[in-house]
Parts: structure tokens; C-alpha cells; sequence
């Protein structure tokens, strides 16, 4: 089955930010021309049309196409356009393809916007993270406050209104001045589309993991993330944004489309350094990912060869645990199956749940957000009962 939504990770930042633990290189200078050369190389390899053939051939339609990273806007406006390029070169575009890149917002100009738009993008997820000006400090982000806002401004001046915000919570106390409450009104001020929340994990081998280690931060409590989360879930769906995913919310009819296929476990194609995709046969569903090195994939792809660094076969069991987990992370909510509305019903009485019917008749649980912030110890457990 060929896939319709393909992810490009564009692996380049300018500098590493305090809390990231992603498959990124640091460079002053971007090497567009070596990173779309081994692109290039990888389209062919994966998906030119010898290899089309494998998994039934025939033309190839794309409904969603993004660019993550690392920081894709630091390709530059050309970049991009050679990368979407280099895309259509094996696949079309359907109607109303959704076109999204992740952006930074000092990498955004007037001309940078205007180019974008020229090349197809439709959709920018925007990492503003904050609003405060120390707290970004803090983090090592490049922008300040007043940089997001332009950058808000600039894209829509280019036409790109299906714009994204991505915010951090739950940050250590020692981050500085930020608010919370502040940082989300400032957010819905600027009527975006579309927010995404994630709450700070601190992760060993980052900046902020070694400074936890000598005692120099310390993470946020459970329940300063529980107050967070749900005051963005209050505030945010005051302002009209469906809380439709855990950490995503959309204004009516602009959901992140190519998310949602992850979450429906369809197939997808990934490409880039450490990329993943799900390829689907004959029932069979694979998991693939890539070399997460930039130079070992540069080089693996130089000679030749699919840059590929493993892959598995999803069983029974992992079947399970993924049609459980990523049913209750989305607002659709999981179907039920026999004898499992008896085990959740502890759950939809402590307000982690509610009950509803499906137009088919179906018992359908639909966490609350409550229930997400319990999401990892709910599904388990769930996954645990059906697995019986």
C-alpha cells in the first residue's frame, strides 16, 4: 500500500536548546546542497519507481507532506521549494495537499514568508515555546517575544493563515520569570489555528539532564504539570480550539491532518536522518527508521545504499498496545470491546472518562483531560486486560 502522508526531517539548528534529546545537527552554515543531494538519493532508493513496484505500484498521491526537524526553516524559503521539488519529482500532490513545515520564528522574514508560500507550504507549526524573554534565554532559543509575534504577522502577510504555536509546560522553577496563564493568553491573542503543548521531560543526556544531575534544576512536580495542562485545556477551549488530541488543539476543520494519520495508524513514509515510517502489506504492518546521524546518512546514501538502521514487525501483542494507546490519545476515543466497559467504569466514575455510543452502537471511552494526564498508566492497563 502506498503511503499518502510522507515526513521529511530536516535535521539542522542553530544551536542545541537546554531540553532537546532529537536527532538534530548543529551548524553555523547549513549544507542545503549536500542534505538535498542525499534526499534526492533517498526518494530514488525508497520510492522512485522500480521500488513503487514492491508495494503495488501504479502513481502516487500525496494528501499531507511535512517537514520537521531539527529546524526546517533553517533550509531557507529555496530550500524548502527544492525539497517539495524533489518530492513531486515521484509523487503528486492531491488537491488541497496539506503543506506543513516547522519553523523558528528568527528564520522568518517578509520574503522568507512570501517564499514559502510560493512553494506550496499551506501550514507552519511556529516554535515560539514562550513569551517571556528570560525564560527563552534560558531555554538557548534564539528568538525573544517580540520576534514570534512578527513572525505571526509576516506569514499571514505572505497568505499562510493555518498557522500553528508550539508551547512548552511544566518548566523547572529555576527557568526564570515565565507565566503560564500569561503565556497562554498571549498565544490565544494571536488567534492561531492551531496550538500544541508539551510538557518539559527532562531527558539524561541534555543540557538540563546534566544540570539536574549536579542539583542545578530541579523538574517540575506532578502537580504543577496537572495545573498547567488543564489550564490551557480551560483557557484554550474558551477560545473555540477543540482539544482533539492530548497535546493538540485545533479551531474547527484545521486539525493537524498529517498528525491524525499517525494516530489513525496508516501507513507514512519517512525520509531524513532518523526518520520513521510504517509501511503496510498484505496485512503486515513494519516500522521502519533511518541512521540517526547526519553524516552516517549522508554517507550511506552517497554509496548507494538504503540508509535504513532498523526495523520490526508489529505482532499481535504491539497490535494491541497501539490500537489501545493512540485510540484514548485522540478525542474519537477507543471502542470497546466485550466485558471492557466493566473494567473502565472505575475510570469514567473518577472523571478520567466518559461513556458514549457510536453511530454504529458502539460503547466508545473518550478520555477527559484528566484521564490524558494519566494516559500512559491507563492504557497499560487496558492493554494489559484486552491482551488476556
Amino acid at each position: 500500500m502506498l503511503p499518502r502522508h510522507v515526513y521529511v526531517h530536516v535535521p539542522f539548528c542553530a544551536r542545541r536548546c537546554t531540553y532537546c534529546d532529537f536527532a538534530i545537527a548543529v551548524r553555523r552554515v547549513v549544507p542545503v546542497d549536500e542534505y538535498l543531494a542525499a534526499l534526492g538519493r533517498e526518494l530514488e532508493l525508497r520510492w522512485g519507481s522500480e521500488a513503487r513496484e514492491q508495494v503495488g505500484g501504479g502513481p502516487w498521491t500525496l494528501d499531507t507532506l511535512y517537514f520537521g526537524g531539527g529546524t526546517p526553516s533553517r533550509l531557507g524559503a529555496e530550500g524548502i521549494a527544492r525539497a517539495i521539488d524533489l518530492v513531486r519529482r515521484h509523487a503528486e500532490l492531491a488537491p488541497g495537499a496539506e503543506i506543513t513545515i516547522e519553523a523558528n520564528p528568527e528564520d522568518i522574514s517578509a520574503e522568507e514568508a512570501r517564499g514559502l508560500g510560493a512553494a506550496g507550504v499551506n501550514r507552519v507549526s511556529l516554535g515560539v515555546q514562550s513569551f517571556d524573554d528570560p525564560t527563552l534565554a534560558w531555554m538557548h532559543r534564539v528568538h525573544d517575544a517580540a520576534r514570534a509575534e512578527r513572525a505571526v504577522e509576516e506569514l499571514r502577510g505572505a497568505g499562510i493563515e493555518n498557522l500553528s504555536l508550539d508551547l512548552i509546560f511544566a518548566l523547572p522553577g529555576e527557568s526564570g520569570t515565565r507565566s503560564w496563564e500569561r503565556d497562554v493568553e498571549l498565544a490565544l491573542a494571536l488567534e492561531p489555528a492551531h496550538v500544541s503543548l508539551y510538557g518539559l521531560t527532562i531527558e539524561e543526556r541534555t543540557p538540563l539532564g546534566r544540570a539536574r544531575a549536579r542539583g542545578a534544576v530541579t523538574e517540575a512536580e506532578e502537580e504543577r504539570y496537572e495545573s498547567d495542562f488543564l489550564h490551557a485545556h480551560a483557557a484554550m477551549t474558551a477560545a473555540g480550539l477543540e482539544h482533539y488530541e492530548v497535546s493538540n488543539f485545533g479551531r474547527p476543520g484545521l486539525r493537524s491532518r498529517h498528525n491524525s494519520a499517525y494516530w489513525r495508524l496508516v501507513p507514512y513514509a519517512g525520509l531524513g536522518p532518523g526518520a520513521h515510517e510504517l509501511r503496510v502489506s498484505a496485512g503486515e504492518q513494519r516500522r521502519r527508521w533511518n541512521d540517526s546521524a547526519y553524516a552516517g546518512w549522508v554517507r550511506t546514501l552517497a554509496a548507494g545504499r538504503d540508509p535504513v538502521a532498523g526495523e520490526e514487525s508489529l505482532d499481535a501483542t504491539n497490535r494491541v498496545a497501539e490500537e489501545v494507546y493512540l485510540g484514548m490519545r485522540t478525542r474519537e476515543g477507543l471502542v470497546l470491546r466485550d466485558g471492557e466497559i466493566e473494567h473502565v467504569a472505575p475510570w469514567v466514575e473518577a472523571g478520567w472518562g466518559d461513556l458514549v455510543r457510536g453511530p454504529g452502537g458502539e460503547s466508545i471511552l473518550r478520555p477527559t483531560p484528566a484521564g490524558w494526564l494519566r494516559l500512559d498508566a491507563l492504557a497499560a492497563d487496558l492493554t494489559a486486560f484486552r491482551s488476556r
